[in-house]
């Protein structure tokens, strides 16, 4: 009977190690696989440890796995990536980007409504002299004043990982089209300024790091006037703040596939961008380029790759009778991309739109860039296509100028309205054309001259390529896609060619010239220090009325330096002047982009003085070799052909080249779907 039931324990106790061996084995699958809750596992025993014979995933001594908060669920920090982002995405800030200087803040955190204001004090008397006209040669007018910087986040790939929203609910990603966001998602604390879509939208569509973009049906037919376009009613317009919240509605209409796009690296903005930082920036861009893919396939885009393939495979051009090579960062590629310009080039143009801000251009004045550009596009027949399937790019033909003349509320100092007609006219565009909405905008260009164009632009037409004069750093210029407009003084719109040239070098007695109203702090320190103090250097103030402005042009065609110095904002049609005149331009203006930055080398025939150099101005020029000058000055009378306006264009003017830079720039950030 005792060896019965020695047999029964022996036969249990078999069973019982059995049972344990399995369970073991059980936990050890679990903590291969790193499933979700086997840290709950692994707590079980000390220090996370497991101790076993054979071959186990899991090793003495090491530690038990990182996992992080997901409201209240732990998730595993291991390889995968999904886990990573759906951390990162859950941090959400509600701070305040603040600039001391200016007084001026700006909510970047949860639905922010916002909105920029001039402030108060010295400026309120520069907005309201804006249509007085100034009778020297280059009175800079005022602007907004210079913004924080811009750090642009990294973007993720909504495909890419589950989403989770800022309340910490998990959501499926079944629940959501591939690449697209929930519509309760709160994204990190942007250091850009929130993007306002346009309504309706059923969801907001990710193209740029911490920017949202109207999204319209294709279907809808709208005209100008149902949504208040029309300029007159306009200036009644209250100032009332722009909503910031994306609405959200199940039962619109609108498009709401995503936008993919690549992930950018950071490009932190120092607070003084020197010219040569700029280069170094420029190519950062090239090499990073994250521009998005159309959400459907199209010939042009296909025809924009081929372009540049063929752009940087151009054949070396060892000489050519109207370019100059060392005027270029690359003669040969840029000849290439002119050529293919003039071969392949199609623009949409967009007739929507009232006058006077659409479709009426101004000619004349400091501002006239932006009109005679829109002047000459829309007679042009061989770049204008009535084709939209063909165009490779689309342009928003509207005056930055006329939209400040008409609606801006003098004494408000507030852009609000001028926003706000902006957004409505884009409105117009997503809802009746498709085009915005395949690529988010980045295939639409603008052209805009006035000082307040990067702030009216840089919320609703953040994607688009910007040709601005008021192409500054500091302001949100990118490097790559945006381009600087050369601002040019029109006096005669019959003759805009009058007074061109200079004396020659030997007869240039003053070393350098510079006269205008004090506009901004730089000219105040550039006249204490330089003004009625040195024979040889000629600073002044405004000068006394004369006829067709004749002493400051006479001063210009006899200096062998003008300075340009930059007024309240980093742009001055000074430069172009300086061009214009055979004068060798001495750039004073931190975290200005000289014009057609992309194509020319601003350094062989320009000079530029960092603001806080002034006291050694003169030394500076005095040390540039005689031999180095009399080169410069012969390259400047060269790149003159690229800063002319004519009434019907020429080959490599300026009306050209800024078609080209637009051009190429599209060429270089071109995807396909």
């Amino acid at each position: 009977m005792g060896q019965e039931i020695l047999s029964v324990l022996q036969v249990e106790s078999k069973r019982l190690l059995w049972l344990i061996g399995i369970t073991f084995a059980v936990i050890l699958v679990f903590q291969y696989f790193e499933l979700p809750y086997s840290s709950v596992l692994l707590s079980r025993f000390s220090a996370g440890k497991i101790s076993s014979q054979g071959n186990s995933s899991i090793q003495n001594g090491d530690p038990p796995p990182k996992y992080g908060i997901v409201g209240n669920m732990k998730i595993l920090n291991g390889s995968n990536s999904i886990h990573e982002l759906v951390n990162n995405d859950t941090r959400t800030s509600e701070g305040k980007n603040t600039n001391p200087k200016h007084g001026m803040v700006s909510d970047v955190g949860r639905g922010s409504n916002k909105h920029l204001e001039l402030p108060e004090g010295d400026r309120n008397s520069k907005v309201d002299s804006i249509k007085n006209s100034d009778h020297e040669s280059a009175p800079e007018l005022t602007g907004e004043p210079q913004q924080s910087s811009y750090r642009m986040n990294n973007t993720r790939d909504w495909s890419h990982s589950s989403l989770t929203s800022a309340e910490g609910n998990i959501t499926s990603r079944s629940e959501h089209k591939k690449g697209s966001p929930p519509a309760n998602f709160t994204s990190p604390s942007p250091s850009l300024p929130p993007v306002f879509p346009s309504s309706p939208v059923s969801s907001p569509t990710k193209v740029d790091p911490n920017i949202t973009i109207p999204l319209a049906s294709s279907g809808s037919n709208i005209s100008a006037s149902e949504i208040g376009l029309k300029t007159i009613s306009n200036r009644s317009v209250s100032s009332r703040p722009l909503q910031t919240d994306v609405p959200t509605s199940k039962n619109s209409s609108t498009t709401s596939s995503p936008l993919k796009e690549k992930k950018e690296d950071h490009m932190p903005i120092a607070d003084v961008t020197s010219i040569s930082d700029m280069n170094k920036l420029l190519l950062q861009r090239r090499a990073s380029s994250h521009s998005m893919i159309p959400q459907w396939p199209s010939v042009a885009d296909q025809e924009l790759l081929d372009a540049r393939s063929q752009i940087e495979n151009a054949l070396n051009i060892k000489k050519d009778p109207k370019l100059y090579a060392p005027l270029y960062r690359n003669v040969s590629i840029f000849k290439r991309s002119y050529e293919l310009m003039e071969d392949t080039l199609k623009v949409y143009i967009y007739r929507e739109g009232e006058k006077p801000i659409l479709h009426q251009p101004v000619l004349q004045g400091i501002y006239a860039s932006e009109g005679w550009f829109m002047r000459l596009l829309e007679a042009n027949k061989r770049f204008i296509t009535k084709d939209s399937k063909k165009a490779h790019l689309f342009y928003l033909p509207f005056s930055s100028r006329m939209l400040e003349e008409t609606l801006y509320i003098r004494g408000s100092h507030s852009f609000t309205n001028l926003i706000e007609y902006l957004k409505n006219y884009l409105d117009v565009i997503a809802r009746k054309y498709p085009f915005w909405n395949r690529t988010g905008g980045a295939d639409h260009f603008l052209v805009a001259c006035h000082d307040w164009a990067p702030v009216e632009t840089r919320k609703h037409m953040a994607q688009c390529i910007r040709a601005l004069c008021n192409a500054d750093v500091k302001e949100g210029f990118v490097f790559g896609k945006d381009v600087s407009l050369p601002e040019t003084y029109i006096r005669l719109v019959k003759n805009p060619t009058k007074d061109l040239g200079g004396k020659p070098p030997s007869k240039r007695s003053t070393l350098a010239f510079f006269a205008g109203s004090m506009h901004g702090d730089l000219r105040t320190i550039l006249l204490q220090h330089w003004g009625n103090k040195d024979p040889d250097m000629k600073i002044f103030g405004k000068l006394p009325r004369s006829k067709g402005n004749r002493d400051y042009i006479q001063y210009m065609k006899s200096s062998k330096y003008c300075i340009c110095a930059k007024g309240y904002e980093v742009n001055s049609p000074r430069v172009v002047e300086a061009i214009f005149h055979d004068c060798v331009p001495v750039i004073i203006s931190d975290n200005f982009v000289p014009p057609f930055f992309e194509t020319l080398n601003w350094e062989a025939f320009a000079v530029f003085v960092l603001e806080k150099d002034i006291p050694n101005l003169k030394t500076i020029l005095h040390s540039i070799p005689q031999k180095r000058y009399l080169q410069m000055q012969m390259r400047v009378k060269k790149v003159q052909q690229h800063f002319l306006w004519h009434a019907k264009p020429v080959k490599y003017d300026i009306f050209h080249m800024i078609l080209h830079s637009i051009w190429y720039n599209r060429v270089f950030n071109a995807r396909v779907a």
